[in-house]
């Protein structure tokens, strides 16, 4: 039985300003407004891709998006930062609407969309259990048969009584998973907010999210960057990619699908016209001299070539992370997090930066580079450009017995055997 449809979702979104930008575009929209029509400037509108300068006044953050989700079903969707998988949980969450289109479902829907998400931050914990409880619609008595329930699985028994805003955004996102896990919704919508949570706690979330589906027939949406938890937890998959769905199909499928498409994109030397923003510009980016790929026993050396635009008083650093196939961070360098001088700040004169990791042993894979150029060592990013590079590490290594894919790192060691 199909619990949820979406019918040709579209949204769009002004890049700028609110309006129009000129008193005549504003009044001809109101004008066609009164009249029952549509946006006469909706139908202009620029593909969703954030490495791109913007050329259009507007952007569609989602185009024809269509899929159906049975009871019980646990559908993930998978897509790279930008792709708007956010944008359609919102719209299904009914925090936002969509463009054109329209959504159909049978039943009351929860949402873990952002840390704190629904929760008062002045009211204790318990009281927004009760707050989130009125809100989907259940009684008062319902809301104190799963109290108890609530807070041990929260494991925030000790605080919940005090007000939300002293708590920790671990804390909120275990209260909040808890409340929206527990209340029994027909559909939870769970975003990549789990993130946040400890190893145990995610553990436990995904567990109880199964629970969900199998055990009680609800239906679950899960928004994950780590692959892993996709293949294990969901039963269905939709790739998204600029604001399309590029792929529909088992979780496994899907998983698979998206991993080719970032193998296509593995190209460890870059050049670059004009990437960054107003503070700077990347001109080249390689890993290991741009070498087809690399094996877990290589020494990883990035070398950035960069230009800085404008004059600051602060203290600049640079730093280059490496993130694996599940979004994790298995290697952060720079600038700020030793001993190391800040960047120099001369404009718009050429610099180079060589990052030398020595055998971080990474295992086989694909692996993804994230450039922040930041203030003060620990300061808001002045410039971050997430997957700037891709490359490749392949398991080479001929004198070892054992060989762990699963793994994140690949030691080289020995093993003896003695009676």
């Amino acid at each position: 039985m199909t619990i949820l449809k979406a019918e040709n979702i579209s949204k769009q979104y002004r890049l700028g300003l609110v309006g129009t930008g000129t008193l005549s575009h504003d009044l001809n929209r109101f004008w066609h407004q009164i009249r029952g029509k549509g946006d006469p400037y909706a139908k202009v509108g620029g593909v969703n891709d954030r490495s791109a300068k913007a050329k259009e006044d507007y952007v569609w953050a989602l185009r024809d998006i269509n899929f159906e989700v049975g009871k019980g079903d646990i559908l993930g969707i998978i897509g790279k930062n930008g792709a708007g998988k956010s944008t359609l949980l919102k719209i299904l969450s009914r925090v936002t609407g969509p463009t054109t289109g329209c959504i159909k479902t049978k039943g009351r829907i929860a949402s873990l969309l952002e840390v704190g998400t629904g929760f008062h931050p002045e009211l204790t914990g318990r009281e927004n259990i009760y707050l989130n409880g009125a809100i989907l619609g259940m009684t008062k008595a319902e809301i104190a048969a799963k109290e108890d329930e609530i807070i041990d699985f929260s494991g925030c028994a000790m605080y919940v009584d005090t007000p939300v805003k002293r708590y920790s955004s671990g804390m909120r996102v275990r209260l909040a998973f808890a409340v929206a896990a527990h209340l029994e919704p027909d559909i939870l919508v769970v975003d990549e907010v789990l993130a946040v949570g400890d190893a145990e706690f995610q553990k436990k979330a995904i567990g109880k999210m199964q629970d969900i589906s199998k055990g009680e027939g609800r239906t679950v949406l899960f928004v994950s960057h780590n692959m892993d938890s996709v293949q294990s937890l969901c039963t269905s998959g939709m790739v998204l990619d600029n604001g399309y769905t590029t792929f529909t199909g088992s979780a496994t499928e899907s998983v698979n699908f998206y991993t080719k498409k970032q193998l296509q994109k593995i190209s460890s030397y870059k050049e670059f016209e004009n990437k960054g923003n107003n503070f700077a510009k990347i001109h080249s980016i390689g890993v290991n001299k741009g070498s087809e790929y690399s094996s877990v026993s290589d020494d990883i050396i990035i070398e950035l070539e960069f230009s800085i635009l404008q004059e600051s008083s602060k203290r600049i650093d640079a730093s280059a992370a490496i993130i694996n196939e599940s979004d994790l961070t298995v290697s952060n360098v720079g600038t700020g997090l030793m001993d190391e001088s800040p960047i120099e700040i001369i404009k718009n004169i050429p610099q180079k930066l060589v990052f030398h990791i020595e055998k971080p042993n990474l295992n086989s894979g694909v692996y993804g580079i994230t450039i922040r150029f930041i203030e003060n060592r620990a300061g808001r990013a002045k410039l971050r450009i997430d997957d700037i590079i891709f490359f490749q590490i392949k398991n080479i290594i001929t004198d070892t017995i054992f060989v762990n894919n699963s793994s994140i790192i690949m030691p080289r060691f020995n093993v003896t055997h003695s009676k």
